[in-house]
């Protein structure tokens, strides 16, 4: 009897672990993504992309389109510059450049000849150089460097003073968004002195009334065309005083000269035509200066532009 009773109980035991289902541990699935991500093998490099330079003024209009398939043709007159001032032509021809004023620097003088081109009537003021900023966002050496006064610091409540406080690369800026240059040399003096070899823009005598130099006594800019008895032969407004002007020349000696200056080469831009607190020498039409082009940044420098005559 006990015999059959063990029987029975192994096969009720066998009976009930085949009813039992496998339970799988979940803590052992690994799940994959459907796209495995390669890990780079070494951390890629950040390359600054270069700025393109800024659009020229002369940027081809774009042809407007038309329902029809024949494209608009493309336009041959030359679109407007973007700012616009008064310039006065200056007639080809030869004139007389440099002075014997006592000055070796200044001379020997010698005739040299020039094309017509186009110059400023007056000097760039600062509304016209905030255009120019606001436009392409330009910031000035002086900015860049941080120390001391800007172009800006002299320009509250003087949109039509002559801009100061610019350096040569920022005057070679100004100018080519312009659609124009800076002047040579000769160009400015025969702007300011025509072809008859006068000492000052209106004449061989010096005339206080004429110009704002240290004898007017303002000892500051004044908005450009404030002395227009003062003009060139041409209508050139303020080549005498006011502020000094840049021109593309280096600081050479002319042919010939007797002049041994230790800023002769190409260290030194020319400036020209005297400022607000300089005596009448430095006023003259031959009358030369020279200053480092990308530092040099005074609060009596500033400059015109030049456009050539295209043929």
């Amino acid at each position: 009897m006990k015999h059959t009773c063990l029987v029975i109980i192994i096969l009720l035991l066998s009976l009930t672990a085949c009813n039992q289902t496998t339970a799988v541990p979940t803590d052992s699935v690994d799940v994959q993504p459907l796209v495995k991500e390669t890990p780079p093998t070494s951390a890629p490099d950040i390359l600054d992309t270069p700025m393109s330079a800024p659009p020229t003024s002369t940027n081809t209009p774009v042809p407007t389109l038309t329902s029809t398939s024949t494209p608009e043709p493309i336009p041959t007159s030359i679109p407007a510059p973007r700012h616009q001032v008064e310039m006065i032509l200056i007639p080809a021809g030869s004139f007389t450049i440099g002075s014997n004023d006592g000055q070796p620097e200044n001379g020997p003088p010698f005739i040299t000849d020039l094309p017509a081109f186009e110059i400023d009537k007056f000097e760039v003021t600062n509304h016209a150089f905030a255009l120019f900023v606001e436009d392409i966002g330009h910031v000035t050496e002086a900015e860049k460097i941080g120390i001391g006064k800007t172009w800006q610091d002299y320009s509250q409540d003087r949109e039509n003073h002559p801009v100061v406080k610019v350096t040569w690369l920022d005057a070679v800026a100004f100018c080519e968004w312009a659609d124009k240059r800076l002047p040579t040399e000769a160009e400015w003096e025969k702007a300011a002195r025509g072809t008859d070899q006068r000492i000052y823009p209106w004449g061989n005598e010096f005339d206080a009334t004429r110009t704002n130099g240290k004898s007017a006594g303002l000892r500051d800019t004044a908005p450009v065309g404030s002395f227009p008895n003062g003009v060139s032969p041409y209508g050139v407004h303020d080549m005498a005083g006011n502020v000094w002007e840049w021109t593309v020349a280096w600081y050479q000696g002319y042919p010939n000269t007797t002049a041994d200056n230790q800023y002769f080469g190409n260290q030194a831009r020319v400036t020209r035509g005297g400022a607000w607190f300089d005596e009448p020498v430095h006023l003259t039409t031959f009358n030369r200066n020279a200053a480092v082009p990308d530092i040099t940044a005074n609060d009596d420098l500033g400059f015109r532009c030049v456009r050539d005559i295209l043929p």
